[in-house]
């Protein structure tokens, strides 16, 4: 029974698929991949080489991940029906894995987060998406959102927040998701010209030159987008604040310029691009295993780099494959509609009434 469960779910993930935006699903697994080859080779920065790739990776990718992931959240309308989907959908795996990674981390004789009010590593994601797509229809009304959403960010560099849901990234993020909500597919299409894929290009290439001296001279932290700028050795009303904007902007210049050059059409990658939720929680338990088992002891420099880039690329491509999802489906994507009860008659009716509608 469980085995044509899961068949008849791959089968409907089979036919969505082929309704996705090719692109979208593309970028997307380009993304998943930089997420995995960013943490492969965090362990060994250090040298100048790794510190300017692992720099421009993050410059970049979280941010395009996030604004996708607004652009796919539109249909979000707060009606009881998708509210279940996502409580089971994002809520319900969050929990599981944030226990995996406490019981993980007591096995490594590593910190343990306090409670589940505190993301474990990767886990952040999970809850500012929670967030940003619950707050979907309040965007949709404001008449200034997308302003609005920078004013949060902006405001949220002049406040300490602990490490309570990530509310640090939750909201200094937001305006990547919020730009997401707002963008049309001809936004898109715009990006496929000519000259704006050249342009693309360009944008690439020169921020690969800056990261260089940007790595040598800039905090990672400001990449990260989870601390304030109270505490920094820097002026936050001035230098800090353009900074902030700085690298607001230098992640949108190159989310433009991965959607402008990332591939149209439907190809190898393209089906992965529907798994990545599969490659974002699987991959850092592995990793941390690796590193507990002194992996990152073996090499560093430019070795390590692209040793551990190989490494990463092929954790994604491991954690795509349909035996490895079937096994951690159960965690990915469990079945947690036990805990509901069943509508009644009048609610039911109701809910058809609605999607009829």
């Amino acid at each position: 029974m469980t085995s044509v469960t899961n068949r008849r779910r791959d089968t409907a993930s089979a036919s969505a698929s082929r309704h996705r935006d090719s692109r979208l699903d593309n970028a997307k697994f380009l993304l998943i991949a930089l997420v995995v080859i960013g943490h492969a080779i965090e362990p060994i920065r250090g040298t100048p080489v790794v510190d300017a790739v692992y720099m421009w990776i993050y410059s970049f990718h979280m941010p395009a991940f996030i604004l996708i992931s607004g652009y796919l959240s539109k249909s979000f309308d707060a009606s009881p029906r998708r509210v279940e989907k996502l409580v089971l959908g994002v809520a319900v795996p969050y929990l599981i894995f944030w226990g995996l990674h406490v019981l993980l981390a007591v096995l490594l004789d590593r910190g343990v987060p306090a409670s589940p009010l505190e993301p474990a590593w990767t886990l952040w994601f999970l809850v500012a998406l929670f967030v940003w797509r619950l707050s979907v229809p309040v965007w949709q009304r404001l008449r200034w959102p997308l302003a609005t959403a920078v004013g949060v960010s902006l405001a949220t560099a002049f406040v300490e927040l602990e490490n309570v849901l990530g509310l640090g990234r939750l909201l200094s993020l937001l305006p990547f998701f919020v730009l997401g909500l707002l963008l049309r597919p001809e936004h898109l299409d715009v990006l496929r010209r000519g000259w704006v894929r050249a342009l693309a290009v360009l944008t690439v290439a020169a921020s690969a030159v800056v990261a260089v001296p940007a790595a040598r001279y800039l905090e990672f932290e400001w990449f990260f987008w989870r601390s304030s700028l109270v505490d920094r050795d820097i002026d936050p009303l001035g230098a800090g604040l353009l900074l902030r904007l700085g690298c607001m902007l230098a992640a949108l210049s190159l989310t433009a310029a991965l959607l402008a050059l990332v591939p149209r059409g439907s190809g190898a990658v393209t089906r992965l691009g529907a798994y990545t939720l599969y490659v974002y929680l699987g991959h850092s338990l592995l990793l941390r295993v690796a590193e507990h088992l002194g992996w990152y002891d073996l090499a560093d420099g430019v070795l390590g780099l692209a040793v551990n880039t190989a490494l990463g690329l092929a954790l994604v491509f491991f954690l795509c494959l349909p035996w490895v999802r079937a096994v951690l489906r159960p965690l990915v994507e469990p079945d947690a509609s036990w805990v509901l009860r069943s509508a009644r008659p009048g609610e039911a009716r109701s809910g058809a009434q609605r999607a009829g509608s």
